[in-house]
């Protein structure tokens, strides 16, 4: 295997393979990436047996073959290159060779025989749809997702695929984010899929705000996706996810309308006295005054107040207060409303003039 690329060519497909390689493993192949060269096109693999990503790249002439090196390594190599630099890959002996200009690397190789694929999606469901649709859906529920939680359905997104909607849905089982994009879809009936954590945040990274097309493959335990040039493919995670449905407030009667800016911006000064072990935020709402009060362990106090639109009966409620700001952060209205029930029950947060997205909020007892 023999090839010459430039190294603004190889670097940004490289970033993007590399992403997905652990820099810890138990099998040692995992931390390589895949060179395979065929029909003048290098191809690039990372994967950690979760979330496998494919860029191609264009190659004039060069001499075919496939071997894996050091992923983090071979990165490193090539941003520390100068721009407009050329590389020069040989493989000899178990290495691999790297020239360009007076620097010279070798870096050691595993064979591509042990290099492990996800196997390929058999008989799937195809969709296709814009970069941007699916990307507003991710960035505007992602935030809700659980870590590490032992109801391993919660630790990703839940994707829902219906005749005339695509749905994202996230919850930690204290906060839940939903939002649609009204598409038609080829699908008979509803169905639902949950991407683990790492491959949201991966194809968060490679979706843009363009209108091109991409093509969503849906298999029974994995989901591929076809971006100009690079191939994403996850694992699913296997488990039911829960009845959203359920927990999103139904006719509350407390309605707050205010500006999404000021209510923002108010909740993140008083938020600056919180710490990350007590994020307790209290409202309490008489007229058209909304209090914000957040008090620490050291006896610290932080109130903010501000005029809202609210006719409602006087009541006070506790939250917290990140999960506020990161709902108002992902609604992208002028105007906000926020609909309670009374103190015991979730609050409902949306924009004042859509409803494709929804944000519930589980109360705090302060």
């Amino acid at each position: 295997m023999k090839l010459t690329i430039q190294r603004e060519d190889l670097l940004r497909p490289l970033q993007i393979t590399s992403s997905v390689v652990e820099r810890r493993h138990t099998l040692p192949v995992l931390s390589n990436v895949l060179l395979s060269l065929r029909n003048n096109s290098l191809q690039l693999t990372g994967t950690d047996l979760e979330v496998e990503i494919n860029a191609r790249i264009p190659i004039e002439s060069a001499e075919e073959g496939e071997i894996t090196l050091p992923a983090r390594k071979f990165l490193d190599i090539c941003k520390a290159l100068p721009e407009g630099a050329s590389l020069e890959l040989k493989v000899e002996e178990g290495k691999v060779l790297i020239r360009s200009g007076r620097s010279r690397f070798s870096l050691s190789t595993l064979p591509a025989t042990e290099f492990p694929n996800i196997e390929p999606i058999t008989s799937p469901l195809e969709i296709t749809l814009s970069q941007k649709d699916l990307r507003n859906l991710i960035d505007r529920t992602q935030f809700s997702m659980a870590q590490q939680d032992v109801r391993y359905y919660l630790n990703g997104l839940m994707l829902e695929f219906a005749p005339d909607h695509l749905r994202a849905v996230a919850t930690d089982g204290h906060r839940l984010a939903k939002c649609d994009a009204s598409i038609s879809l080829p699908v008979a009936e509803n169905r639902q899929i949950i991407v683990p954590r790492k491959g949201v945040a991966e194809l968060s990274r490679l979706l843009d705000d363009s209108d091109t097309k991409i093509r969503i493959s849906l298999g029974d335990n994995h989901i591929a996706i076809d971006l100009p040039d690079v191939t994403f493919t996850s694992k699913l995670i296997d488990g039911k996810f829960p009845d959203y449905q359920q927990v999103i407030p139904q006719n509350p009667d407390k309605i707050l309308t205010c500006s999404r800016q000021a209510l923002h911006e108010s909740f993140s000064r008083a938020s600056v006295l919180s710490n990350e072990k007590y994020r307790g935020m209290r409202l309490q709402l008489e007229g058209d005054q909304l209090r914000a009060t957040v008090h620490n362990p050291e006896q610290e106090e932080a109130v903010e107040e501000m005029q809202v639109d609210y006719q409602g009966e006087p009541f006070e409620i506790g939250f917290n207060v990140s999960y506020f700001i990161d709902a108002l952060a992902a609604i992208d209205s002028d105007d906000v409303r926020v609909k309670f029930t009374d103190s015991n029950h979730s609050c409902l947060v949306e924009g004042a003039d859509q409803d494709a997205c929804q944000y519930v909020i589980m109360p705090m007892r302060l």
